[in-house]
């Protein structure tokens, strides 16, 4: 049985990011401009219907009201890369990894670089938060779409967290 994929696109304070749906389930975020381009071919009939939960954290995120997102998601991949994506989705809203640092948090010191591509292969920029990646000096490196978009997201969440005021248990709550 093949399974049934979907699509829809949607506006973001980033451009246009395309979700894509496995059987109901989110499989996919792609910019424009993204790299390396996904097969778009497989990404189903676009649709308006099934996507209403990613839409609204996505919405929330832009508006600096949500920090982390907890949609269903279903990455496709090699285990690699599924336990690199996994750790990605640790890595707290506005602070930044090394390449270095995840592959030493897997256990694996020196897949340095086979991070890095696990990275660049991740289908659900944003919610697996790949942006938050930085090169071992500390500047940007490479994103799916482009180091201006990667600047900006880094930028709105030390934004939002700027703003934040702790609660009582020490906890910091994003503004409504």
């Amino acid at each position: 049985m093949t399974a049934l994929r979907t699509h829809t696109v949607i506006d973001t304070p980033i451009g246009e990011l395309t979700l894509v749906n496995t059987d109901g389930v989110l499989s996919g975020v792609y910019m424009a401009e993204h790299h390396p381009a996904p097969d778009r071919t497989g990404f189903g009939e676009q649709v308006t219907e099934g996507f209403d939960e990613a839409i609204t954290q996505f919405d929330e995120y832009f508006a600096g009201r949500r920090t982390r997102f907890t949609v269903p998601i279903a990455p496709v991949g090699t285990p690699f890369q599924r336990e690199v994506w996994e750790s990605l989705t640790t890595i707290e809203y506005g602070t930044t990894r090394t390449y270095s640092e995840i592959a030493l948090a897997l256990g694996r010191p020196t897949a340095v670089r086979a991070v890095a591509a696990a990275n660049a292969r991740n289908p659900l920029c944003i919610i697996v938060p790949c942006h938050r990646v930085i090169g071992s000096s500390g500047k940007l490196t490479g994103y799916a779409g482009g180091l201006e978009r990667k600047r900006f997201l880094l930028d709105q969440e030390a934004r939002v967290l700027s703003s934040a005021e702790p609660d009582v248990a020490g906890d910091t709550h994003v503004p409504a």
